[in-house]
């Protein structure tokens, strides 16, 4: 008998779905989930299943399973749960290979009979079954959308080469959403629920093999086999990074845990050390999820010799702070890049990291700078400031510094802070492969976690 993990392939890049719980009413989850197929292009078959409907959509609608005149690769299943574990055993018979299960009412309120029956069935049949009690899962080059978020209240990221595992679906959707909103591209995402026969670790195998997928990142709330996560983190983290958030850190966190998913939360030293055991780099915060997968989009560095590029001067003085904070350097300037700017800066600039080029710069000074220190054999990585409220400064600016980042074998973060303006200009960096932040605090965090990822996989 192969294993239900052997057939996760179907859950991300099936040829044919059953949507079993499709509806006609925009309010119910059935409703979005055959919209985002449809909207996302999916080019397969798609078999909507209702027994009060006999078109959804512009869509033949099923009556039933059964009536479905051929088999289907994948079963997405959004009904009450005791419907559910029949609507499963339909759909292997079908000839389901895979189903994502959003159906809620299982083990998360202790109705651990019920989800064991969906257990049986998968097994016997060999099914990737993801959930219950998820969000769905996306696969961007295959067009495959079983979230059941509508797009409207949900934007769909572009395609890209970080994947996202999330036990909670609502946490999953904040990162989905933001990563449409600044531009971040992902490969893969899935909400897994109450992992009860596709766990994190079989996801992780999965990934591992992807060759869409470049970093992972992971939201747990609990690990099923805690020496099979260790053993295949620990496999994997040498080629692509892993990024993980534990939930349930604090006394209530693990009550709200158990009744969330069902997941037995563990303590929060165990999981720090495992992590690091592991190689996996240790998300604190939701923020974190966003603001540290990007950063490995970058090219890799050994080196800590950071120069910081602004036009204001506390923000400099920001970024010095945190350079010595996490343990990185301040570059100490080419006595040729000094000399360099100087010929152009105005007199009252000093030529010194952090290299304040005053208020009044303009997109030509932030070009001619930046290429000065990208050029410095002192510099290993730079970390662009720009406060775009300056007169001076106008949007070119972005396409200059993506321009520079493109093929440079230094990595480039910018960090902007402000309103509405500034955040377009944000946005704008970050769809152009240049990851941007919102503090000096924060882009030198999320760098410093890159340096030390290299320092320990990269020769």
């Amino acid at each position: 008998m192969k294993s239900p993990a052997s057939n996760l392939q179907y859950v991300f890049s099936p040829k044919s779905v059953c949507i079993v719980g499709a509806s006609h009413e925009p309010s119910k989850i059935g409703h979005a989930i055959l919209r985002n197929f449809l909207q996302a292009g999916f080019k397969g078959q798609i078999y909507p299943v209702n027994p009060h409907s006999s078109e959804i959509l512009g869509m033949r609608c099923y009556a039933s399973v059964q009536d479905v005149p051929s088999p289907f690769e994948c079963a997405i299943i959004a009904i009450p749960a005791e419907a559910a574990v029949q609507a499963l055993l339909e759909c292997a018979k079908k000839g389901a290979k895979a189903a994502v299960v959003i159906s809620g009412g299982f083990s998360e309120v202790g109705n651990k009979k019920l989800e064991e029956k969906l257990v049986q069935t998968a097994k016997k049949y060999s099914i990737a079954l993801i959930g219950p009690n998820c969000m769905g899962s996306l696969c961007i080059s295959s067009q495959t959308d079983s979230v059941f978020l509508p797009t409207y209240k949900l934007g769909r990221p572009k395609k890209g080469e970080i994947a996202f595992i999330s036990q909670s679906g609502a946490i999953g959707g904040c990162i989905l959403d933001l990563a449409s909103r600044y531009g971040i591209g992902i490969s893969k995402f899935v909400s897994f629920g109450n992992a009860s026969v596709i766990d994190e670790s079989d996801l992780l195998q999965y990934l591992a093999g992807d060759e869409e997928t470049k970093t992972i990142v992971l939201y747990l709330e609990g690990v099923k086999d805690g020496k099979k996560f260790l053993q295949i983190a620990s496999e994997i983290t040498p080629q692509k990074p892993i990024i993980a958030l534990k939930a349930g850190v604090s006394a209530s966190g693990t009550v709200a845990v158990a009744s969330h998913t069902g997941s037995l939360a563990g303590s929060a030293a165990a999981y720090k050390a495992a992590f690091a055991q592991a190689g996996i780099i240790e998300a604190h915060t939701l923020d974190d999820l966003f603001d540290l997968p990007k950063i490995f989009m970058l090219p890799r560095t050994n080196g800590k010799r950071i120069a910081v590029l602004t036009n204001g001067g506390g923000n400099g003085v920001l970024a010095a702070d945190a350079i010595e904070y996490h343990n990185l350097q301040l570059a100490s300037l080419s006595s040729q890049t000094t000399s360099a700017l100087k010929s152009f800066l105005p007199t009252y600039a000093n030529a010194k990291n952090p290299l304040d080029i005053i208020g009044d710069a303009d997109a030509a000074r932030y070009e001619k700078s930046l290429q000065l220190l990208l050029a410095d054999k002192n510099v290993d990585a730079v970390l662009v400031i720009l406060l775009f409220q300056t007169p001076a400064l106008d949007s070119s600016v972005t396409g200059i510094i993506a321009k520079a980042a493109q093929g440079c074998a230094k990595p480039i973060v910018c960090v902007s802070t402000g309103g509405e303006y500034t955040e377009a200009q944000r946005r704008q960096l970050d769809s152009m492969g240049v990851p941007t932040y919102s503090s000096p605090s924060s882009a030198i965090r999320a760098l410093s976690k890159l340096i030390e990822y290299c320092e320990r996989n990269c020769p």
